[in-house]
């Protein structure tokens, strides 16, 4: 971090975390409340369609920005960080240090990284140092214990609670503010 604002003396230095989960028509089950010795009704219906939710966030603000593609490959990702970098950046002015993992998407050599981001990669197998990981928690409970039929209703439910979760930032800070990389910025 040093040496960015060293090398970049009028720019501002943020940093974020990037991370894709796949949610898809398969339930995603939860406990639930049901009455004395009943037992709580659930759809037991699987079907295998997916989407994949692109989720950057910035620890020390909690701000937030998701993309929803139909899979994970090097194109998307690169589709995904040119439109996180103009949702951060608008004016070019920044650099933007983003942490990932070391996923064979992101470390592609034919990935197209913008010029103002900066990709940090964690050390291998560590998902638990991921900053943006806790973050999933909060995207799924708005699907949990519930079934769709289509592909396009899930997108339009897990949209609109991304939605809500960028104008909460309080609330995605409280799950993401891992001390190392809020302290990243200072």
């Amino acid at each position: 971090m040093r040496r960015l604002r060293a090398g970049n003396p009028g720019a501002a230095v943020e940093v974020w975390a990037e991370d894709e989960a796949r949610l898809g028509l398969k339930p995603i089950t939860r406990r639930a409340w049901s009455v004395k010795g009943r037992r709580p009704r659930t759809c037991g219906r699987t079907r295998y369609e997916w989407l994949y939710v692109y989720g950057f966030a910035r620890p020390a603000t909690g701000a937030t920005f998701t993309v929803l593609l139909p899979r994970v490959r090097v194109e998307p990702m690169a589709d995904a960080l040119a439109a996180f970098a103009a949702h951060a950046d608008p004016d070019g002015t920044k650099i933007l240090v983003l942490v990932v993992d070391n996923t064979g998407w992101h470390r592609a050599r034919r990935l197209v990284v913008p010029p103002n981001v900066r990709l940090h990669f964690l050390p291998p197998c560590t998902p638990v140092l991921q900053p943006v990981e806790p973050f999933w928690a909060l995207v799924r409970e708005s699907v949990a214990n519930d079934t769709f039929d289509r592909l396009g209703n899930l997108r339009r439910r897990i949209t609109r609670r991304c939605r809500w979760l960028a104008r909460s930032p309080d609330i995605v800070k409280g799950a993401i503010g891992f001390r190392w990389a809020v302290n990243l910025e200072k």
